[in-house]
């Protein structure tokens, strides 16, 4: 490890789990203290007991700014400051096979958990970092906010939503040496693709394989995605490396958001042609 982020001070909402989890343990690993912030009490108490003396864990429900504010404020007040906020905690909603079919029902928590938690995130954390001389926000988004398609559509325009956002603020917050990015991971694997399955009622198993491998035939690079990759790329973001890059949208999916090959191609001999199927559940509505 290069130690980049040595005595920095970071909070992570969504750190008890999935890509959360791996940024967390990046950034530990790389020098920074974080306070990890997330409703899964038993997985963030469980990772702050796994990571030590380096690691808070305060529940938070981002869909409720005051808790945003509070965890941010606990943050402060055990290190002193705040150097990174990466706003990554999200839900996927209910997965329904046409628009037509969706109640809706689910609108206002997916867009308070994706857009507002994101929103007073870096708010409250902007306003800290000004007071210091300024950080580095990092917002997850999602290829699904980037490229249109069916399923998940709520949560499509809430990861839409928080990439314009993220480089509308940026703009706004430059005159505080506050530095606003957007990472929209794709093709990762996480549980959520599963959940979404469950609340369609349909085989968990059988639904992920057949998403998976949808989404292999329409990305140029072939290998899955990991937690890794994310945590890689918010690592430069919240680093020093990055110090002259903000409203920037990174995407971390393989090429898929560049689009699909429709090339004939050749692959270990047979002669393989993509098609153009719908990447259901793509972002971390369904895998990243």
């Amino acid at each position: 490890m290069t130690n980049e982020l040595s005595q920095k001070i970071a909070v992570v909402t969504g750190g008890a789990s999935g890509l959360g989890r791996g940024i967390v343990e990046k950034f530990v690993a790389e020098g920074a203290r974080v306070v990890i912030a997330d409703v899964d009490e038993d997985g963030g108490r469980e990772l702050r007991a796994t990571l030590g003396d380096s690691v808070e864990f305060v529940p938070t429900d981002v869909s409720v700014p005051d808790e945003i504010a509070a965890v941010i404020d606990h943050a402060v007040a055990k290190f002193g400051r705040l150097d990174v906020m990466v706003n990554n905690a999200g839900i996927s909603g209910t997965m329904h096979p046409s628009f037509l079919d969706d109640d809706l029902a689910d609108f206002e928590r997916v867009m308070k958990v994706n857009l507002l938690g994101v929103m007073a995130g870096t708010k409250y954390a902007a306003a800290q970092m000004a007071k210091t001389g300024g950080g580095s926000i990092v917002n997850i988004s999602s290829i699904g906010g980037i490229q249109a398609g069916a399923a998940v559509l709520t949560y499509r325009a809430s990861k839409a939503a928080v990439i314009h956002f993220s480089k509308s603020v940026a703009i706004d917050l430059a005159q505080h040496d506050v530095r606003v990015n957007c990472i929209a991971p794709g093709s990762i694997p996480t549980p959520l693709l599963a959940k979404s399955a469950e609340k369609m009622g349909a085989d968990a198993d059988t639904f992920v394989a057949m998403v998976r491998q949808m989404m292999a035939a329409n990305r140029p690079l072939k290998r899955d995605g990991s937690e890794e990759d994310v945590a890689e790329a918010a690592l430069f973001l919240a680093s020093e490396r990055s110090r002259y890059v903000t409203a920037t949208l990174l995407p971390v999916d393989g090429g898929t958001s560049a689009g699909a090959p429709t090339q004939t191609q050749q692959s270990g001999g047979q002669e393989r042609k993509s098609d153009d199927s719908e990447l259901v559940g793509s972002g971390r509505g369904g895998e990243g």
